[in-house]
Formats: C-alpha cells, sequence, structure tokens
C-alpha cells in the first residue's frame, strides 16, 4: 500500500531524533525516483536544480510553480520530501502563512523559510520581521495539524555577510519562534558548524555539505541532516553541457558514451 501523508510526515520528525542523515536533492520526479531506488530515507526540493528544469534562473520561479513541483515529487516517492520554500514567495508574514498553507497541502513533510531579500544592497529582512515571518510560517503549519516540520534558515554567509555571532542570532530567535531545525547554508569550516549546532541544541542543524567533509565528519560535529542543494542538478547539467557543447562546436559524439546505461534506467523505472 501507499504510504500515507502523514505516515511520511511521522518518519521525518522522528529522523531529526537522533543520527546524520543525508537529504538529498531530486530536480524532478525522475531524479526523485532514483534516489529512493538508491535507499535513501528522505529528499529535498532544489529550488535552483526546479528552476533550471523549466528554464528559469534560480528565485525566479512562482509559488504556483514550486507548488505544482512540490505535488508532483509528493506523489512519485514513498519517501517524505523536504520543501525548499524559498522565502515563502512573499515578503509581509500575512502572505508566507498563505502560500506555506499551500505548500502544506502539497503533501510535504518539512519546509523552510529564509530570511533573504533577494536584494545585494541589503541582503536580509529586518530582524524583527524576520522572526515574524517564521512564526507566520509556524501557524499556517499548525492550522490544520498538518505535522509539517519548519526548517528557519539564515542566509548571511551566502550574502557575503560572515557574521557568525549575526547568524547564531537569528537561528535561536527562529527557534524560539517555532522553527524545528535550523540551517545557515554557506557555514563551512568545522570550528562554524560546530558552533551553529551548540547555539541552537537541542534543535536538530541542516547543513548544506562543503567539500571535503564527510558524513561521518558532520555526525561528529552534531550535525542531525545533510543536504547538497543545486549540487546534483549541477552535476546532470555538466555532462548534458559538456555532450551538447562538443557536438555544436566539434561535430563530434564521443561524449554521448559516457550517459548511463538506458537500460538500467528503464529498469529502474518500470
Amino acid at each position: 500500500m501507499p504510504v500515507t501523508t502523514a505516515e511520511k510526515r511521522a518518519a521525518f520528525r522522528k529522523m531529526h531524533e537522533s543520527g546524520c542523515f543525508i537529504l538529498p536533492n531530486p530536480f524532478d520526479v525522475g531524479s526523485a525516483r532514483a534516489l529512493q531506488q538508491l535507499g535513501f530515507k528522505a529528499l529535498a526540493s532544489t529550488s535552483a536544480g526546479f528552476a533550471w528544469t523549466i528554464g528559469k534562473a534560480d528565485n525566479r520561479v512562482t509559488v504556483d510553480d514550486v507548488v505544482t513541483h512540490l505535488t508532483a515529487l509528493c506523489a512519485a516517492v514513498d519517501l517524505p520530501v523536504n520543501a525548499d520554500f524559498e522565502g515563502g514567495f512573499a515578503v509581509e508574514p500575512d502572505k508566507v502563512a498563505t502560500n506555506v498553507a499551500r505548500g502544506v497541502k502539497t503533501g510535504v513533510a518539512g519546509l523552510s523559510i529564509e530570511d533573504s531579500t533577494g536584494d545585494a544592497a541589503k541582503p536580509l529582512h529586518d530582524f524583527n520581521l524576520a522572526v515574524e515571518r517564521i512564526k507566520a510560517a509556524r501557524k499556517a503549519i499548525d492550522a490544520e495539524n498538518s505535522g509539517v516540520l519548519l526548517t528557519g534558515r539564515c542566509e548571511a554567509f551566502l550574502w557575503g555577510q560572515n557574521d557568525l555571532n549575526l547568524v547564531i542570532e537569528r537561528l535561536q530567535a527562529y527557534s524560539a519562534a517555532g522553527a524545528d531545525c535550523l540551517y545557515a547554508p554557506g557555514i563551512k569550516t568545522k570550528e562554524e558548524i560546530a558552533a551553529v549546532v551548540k547555539a541552537v541544541h537541542p534543535k536538530p542543524v541542516n547543513l548544506l555539505i562543503a567539500s571535503g567533509l564527510s558524513l561521518q565528519d558532520a555526525a561528529d560535529l552534531g550535525v542531525r541532516r545533510i543536504s547538497v542543494g543545486g549540487s546534483l542538478a549541477r552535476a546532470a547539467w555538466a555532462g548534458f553541457m559538456k555532450a551538447a557543447r562538443e557536438m555544436a562546436e566539434q561535430g563530434t559524439f564521443t561524449e554521448l558514451a559516457h550517459g548511463y546505461s538506458g537500460g538500467e534506467l528503464n529498469k529502474m523505472f518500470k
């Protein structure tokens, strides 16, 4: 029998109680099913990876685009799906709440809200507004006792504001506002990671993995879950662009020989 949404949400919450797990980021239904076949226990969408599949840049998709995408992902696999819900596709808390309610209805087990504005001159929402946005998301999630796990994200490091104290202050405030999990993409050193884990304990921390760190390294630092953002999508695009560029520029086709077996793909998706 298919796994119910309630079962997926309960399983996802259980995964956050102990240990450290990889939460890979598929970019479409096919990649989601492939990751399930490989034995992963939960998945997370990627805003960038999805945007590229529909010919848009990251942060240029609409809430309608994302709701349709999340609905398809959740229906395609028996695993919990965590939604990269960007900034809630709105600025005002009440509008964030409205959009989060739509996100919950897609069947996701988790959902993240970030605090970036998209404006390089002022990259983060004012502190109080950012906190109110998390509170609004929490209220929307709890309105129907959905059980969806809320992740609060501080985007400071991704926008060149490498102030760990600022990040920690915001993550602690998001925790107090109702976030179940905390996330500061862009932190990389073991010292930064350990400091964030300690600061928000006992809440779990999501880590956007940096090169050179392993699952065991992250576990040793107290990280609960690891995501890879758009990296799997970029890896897929690397192979595609290399083969396509060879055809366009040289008129040769050698890179096509490096493609994944069509027979294996058919077997995986039958």
